[in-house]
């Protein structure tokens, strides 16, 4: 898939055009959301980025700008349900978005290995892993129905496809968005409402460096934007890479769990060293 997405074929050769058109991208001050952000701004696109931190956003915003992009920001708290729901009422009342990017996302680990991750952390990641681009469906979907277009695209990780012992929340959240996507992917067909689970592996980023374990076969953001974009462009189901280690990961789903949590074991991703 990532092969696919990186060099492009006949249906996909071009890059995504949003002509007079608007892209909401969440999480639009980290790595992956910075590239994607710049990977979609010209001068036909008005770009919608949300982020926390409004310095970084701004600069993000700057740099789309310089290539010819409208950009809109907001830094709202996605976790405040109410704040959620009168922006995303906003923007489908002004500039309904073609393209739905749910980015924003965080990570925890278990300080060490045999204890749980602290609960505040963990209901603090399950809030803007899973609730937030779950809610954001529920908000736009009706509004997309009514026009009869629209892209919905969820991040979820090649860690979804089996738990690891060094992050086993983030894990469940990944898979739990990947369930969502693609249960809502075959939901919202016959509207005309296009899904994309985008599963990525390792991408150069703050929290990518504070995860623990290895990091095999780690990506630039830049490259990681190209490939998403490229299957958002196609309306691919699925979006992961790099390979050969996704198509690994996806092998822990088919084995026999023993055969998984030995692999796991033996490829190191069961402890905590490894952390920057």
């Amino acid at each position: 898939e990532a092969a696919r997405a990186e060099h492009g074929d006949a249906a996909c050769h071009l890059l995504p055009q949003l002509a007079n058109r608007h892209g909401l991208i969440t999480g639009a001050t980290g790595a992956i959301g910075s590239a994607l952000a710049n990977e979609y701004a010209n001068h036909d696109t008005h770009l919608i980025l949300h982020g926390r931190n409004l310095a970084a956003l701004e600069q993000v915003a700057e740099n789309c700008r310089a290539q010819g992009a409208q950009v809109t920001l907001s830094s709202i708290d996605l976790g405040d349900e109410t704040a959620l729901a009168n922006w995303l009422a906003e923007l489908c009342a002004r500039h309904l978005p073609d393209i739905v990017i749910a980015n924003a996302g965080k990570n925890t680990h278990p300080q060490q290995m045999g204890e749980l991750e602290a609960w505040p952390d963990v209901q603090a990641l399950l809030d803007i892993n899973l609730t937030t681009p779950i809610a954001m469906a529920h908000h736009l979907v009706p509004a997309m129905r009514a026009r009869g277009s629209g892209q919905l695209v969820f991040i979820s990780s090649l860690a979804a496809w089996h738990g690891l012992p060094s992050t086993p929340t983030y894990s469940a959240s990944k898979a739990a968005i990947k369930a969502y996507g693609e249960g809502l992917r075959g939901l919202l067909a016959p509207a005309g409402i296009g899904v994309t689970v985008v599963m990525p592996g390792y991408v150069t980023s703050p929290m990518c460096n504070a995860m623990p374990g290895p990091k095999p076969w780690e990506w630039p953001p830049e490259r990681a934007a190209r490939v998403i974009a490229r299957g958002i462009a196609a309306n691919r189901p699925r979006v992961s890479f790099p390979f050969p280690l996704n198509f690994g990961t996806w092998w822990l789903a088919v084995l026999p769990a023993a055969v998984s949590q030995w692999l796991i074991k033996r490829l190191g991703f069961d402890h905590l060293e490894g952390r920057s």
